[in-house]
């Protein structure tokens, strides 16, 4: 509550997740159907953010591709998150040769550039929603894998851990609720920060045509579309350009803000 900023980005994320739940009815207009007479039209007071290249209203486009940024953001971000947790958490735990396989392929992965690995992969598999949260989310798992690998290589040596095997718990009863409880404040920190970065990642890959398809809206398509008419019809690609800027933005505000929440160094 004493970080401002954080507070203003928590704001504006419940609102996005407010925007994208009640979409059909905050949306003014259908984000697919358009009116060709008012191809490229500036704001106006019908349509306060203008029309595209083909006469559809991007305020409502706009609404609509919130409901892909989210899902694609914490879809990801859940997929991610249980992939690296698991891995981190059994490298860590058992250490010796389980930690040098899964370390290797930790470090493998984190070799290839983020961007062109997801290109490649999504130019496979075909462009859709469903491949573009399933092929993020399975490949920036790695930054997890290290954040929870550190922590447990420390906390397995704790007392409370050497006295619960000492009772006879099991190696799977003392990862799930005597070590992965203790690493999760750093870990949804860095999952608040991430999210931002894989809204960015989705839009790049919408940008490119490797992600959600047209008509469905999408504000990396919306920029997309935009280009060709940049000089022109400025207002295309301005609109999602500001969305995805101040949506990043308010994911790494709250994360900074969580990060204070979490960390008791941080506290008076």
């Amino acid at each position: 509550m004493r970080y401002r900023p954080g507070l203003v980005g928590l704001v504006f994320v419940v609102l996005l997740v407010l925007l994208a739940f009640f979409a059909p009815l905050v949306a003014p207009y259908s984000p697919i159907d358009g009116q060709t007479k008012l191809r490229g039209d500036p704001p106006s007071r019908a349509f306060p953010l203008g029309n595209d290249a083909i006469g559809r209203d991007v305020l409502s486009r706009l609404i609509y591709g919130t409901r892909v940024a989210l899902l694609v953001g914490l879809g990801a971000t859940a997929i991610a998150l249980t992939i690296g947790v698991l891995i981190g958490a059994t490298a860590g735990y058992f250490r010796g040769g389980v930690d040098a396989i899964l370390s290797r392929v930790v470090d493998a992965l984190m070799a290839f550039p983020t961007l062109a690995l997801l290109i490649t992969l999504s130019a496979v598999l075909g462009p859709s929603l469903v491949t573009v949260v399933l092929v993020i989310g399975t490949t920036v798992w790695a930054a997890y894998a290290r954040v929870v690998r550190a922590d447990v290589l420390s906390l397995r040596e704790r007392d409370y851990v050497l006295a619960a095997r000492a009772a006879g718990a099991g190696d799977g009863r003392i990862i799930l609720h005597h070590v992965l409880p203790n690493v999760l404040g750093p870990v949804v920190v860095l999952a608040s920060l991430a999210i931002g970065n894989i809204i960015i990642l989705e839009s790049a890959l919408s940008f490119l045509g490797l992600g959600v398809q047209p008509p469905a809206p999408s504000w990396g398509g919306m920029l997309s579309d935009g280009r060709a008419y940049i000089r022109q019809y400025p207002h295309i690609a301005i609109a999602p350009g500001i969305a995805i800027s101040l949506t990043v933005l308010a994911f790494n505000l709250l994360g900074d803000g969580l990060r204070d929440a979490l960390d008791p160094r941080q506290r008076e």
